[in-house]
């Protein structure tokens, strides 16, 4: 029995589903929106309603402004369900859902899939001891509780998001003992090709001056082009070493936050059979859409980091630009070229500067793909790059074939703490393209629900 009916189904509240909930809305569709969240936010704007005004500040205007987005969404009259994970999406347009304990459905007559992006893996040496956690996942205690860490912090990796992390600590009064930046000297000169159109969106290069600024005024040591990146310690994290400017250092830490980017959360479209594509830019697997996001003849679209790694402004702005396409679709807009036309145009300055991005901070290989055979890569059942090479000796030609060999990616986390890495590591080993290895295949449901949930 289907308990919830619309016409449009969003799947995420972050920045793409709350403005395609308001778009959609404007045209006169039914919308409910579910959310894995208990708040509304996603993690771009995580806990934007309850944060006091103190924490907003240490978070910064970019945070801030979600609650613009958010306010629009409360009064547009989109239904809104949170603490639902969605467990599996089907073409016919149900949607699985767990809600309070209890499985149910809801059937929508198109599906906007904006379930974001997520922490690319940085399987090195000593990742998974204790004390060592993703640089979002600190940001994310931030923004839900205001919780700071009490110890010196290692910020360790490359991206915005380290940078911005480590100002936001030092405005809320933690401490930094260092930030280990791994971006190769080289990786300036491949993105410089790229600069005349970031200096388009010079805002954003503004604010990264800005963060740069904040880390030299508090005199935070910055150890630039680090490479050989381990974390030391037996039972938890003891320590960070690396070669910086052809020196071994080693700094005592017990608590390394890891950062190497984010990738789009692809597991719903993959376990509904989209086509896939792999990114060369972005080192990771993309849904192929049309323009406004559509799964190719299906009444699925997709929109914001889920897509393609964009950023919170763009991709709410292809949140509305996939609800509009919606829209004429269920006949609620004959034209949406007036409405759309100064949206691409938005899409296009918020996009300038990814390019740049995405050639200055390309991960290393080293950090991708583990060269020691000792790195755990698939932590939930326990699979090391040593055994995955091994796997590829005996004849495995794909990740879905290390499911066979050894369990690999068949843990709760369904293969998206690992299946990159996994991905490359076949590639390389094999001595081919990512794009000729593909990835799991993905079936719901794709995150853990109980048999009880399921009867209830």
């Amino acid at each position: 029995m289907t308990d919830r009916v619309a016409d449009l189904v969003i799947i995420g509240a972050g920045p793409a589903g709350m403005a395609a909930a308001c778009e959609a809305r404007s045209l006169g569709l039914s919308v409910l929106l579910l959310d894995e969240q208990v708040t509304i936010g996603g993690q771009i704007y995580r806990s934007i309603e309850s944060a006091p005004t103190d924490r907003r500040t240490i978070l910064g205007q970019d945070y801030a402004a979600g609650q613009r987005l958010v306010a629009e969404f409360r009064a547009s009259g989109a239904q809104y369900l949170g603490g639902a994970t969605v467990w599996k999406v089907s073409l016919d347009g149900t949607v699985d859902y767990v809600a309070n304990g209890k499985a149910a459905k809801a059937a929508g007559k198109h599906i906007l899939i904006a379930s974001g992006a997520m922490e690319r893996p940085f399987p090195i040496p000593g990742w998974t001891l204790p004390g060592v956690m993703g640089a979002g996942a600190g940001q994310i205690l931030l923004k839900s509780a205001g919780a700071l860490p009490t110890n010196p912090i290692v910020l360790a990796g490359c991206g915005p998001l380290l940078y911005l992390l480590a100002s936001q600590y030092l405005r809320a009064g933690a401490k930094i003992a260092a930030l280990v930046d791994t971006t190769a000297p080289s990786a300036y000169l491949r993105a410089i090709r790229y600069l005349p159109a970031a200096l388009k969106g010079w805002r954003d290069l503004g604010k990264g001056v800005k963060l740069l600024t904040v880390l030299r005024r508090q005199a935070v040591p910055v150890f630039s082009g680090a490479s050989g990146l381990q974390i030391e310690g037996e039972k938890q994290v003891e320590g960070v070493t690396f070669t910086h400017r052809r020196k071994r250092v080693q700094l005592p830490a017990s608590l390394v936050l890891l950062h190497q980017g984010v990738v789009p959360n692809t597991q719903l479209s993959w376990s509904i059979g989209a086509e896939h594509r792999w990114s060369a830019d972005q080192l990771c697997w993309q849904p192929v859409t049309d323009a406004w996001g559509r799964l190719g003849e299906t009444s699925i679209y997709v929109a914001g980091d889920s897509r393609a790694i964009v950023g919170a402004q763009a991709s709410a702005v292809q949140g509305r630009l996939a609800a509009l396409a919606i829209g004429q679709r269920l006949g609620a807009a004959t034209s949406i070229a007036r409405r759309s036309n100064p949206l691409l145009r938005e899409l296009k300055r918020h996009t300038h500067i990814r390019p740049f991005l995405d050639a200055l901070y390309r991960p290393n290989n080293e950090n991708r793909i583990p060269e020691s055979d000792n790195v755990m890569v698939c932590r939930c059942e326990e699979v090391t790059s040593g055994q995955i090479r091994h796997y590829v000796q005996l004849g495995c030609l794909g990740p879905n074939q290390t499911k066979a060999f050894g369990r690999c990616g068949m843990g709760p986390c369904q293969g998206r703490f690992c299946g990159l890495t996994v991905t490359e590591m076949i590639a390389q080993a094999r001595g081919v393209e990512p794009s000729d290895i593909g990835y799991y295949r993905i079936r719901p449901p794709i995150k853990p629900i109980t048999l009880g949930e399921l009867g209830g």
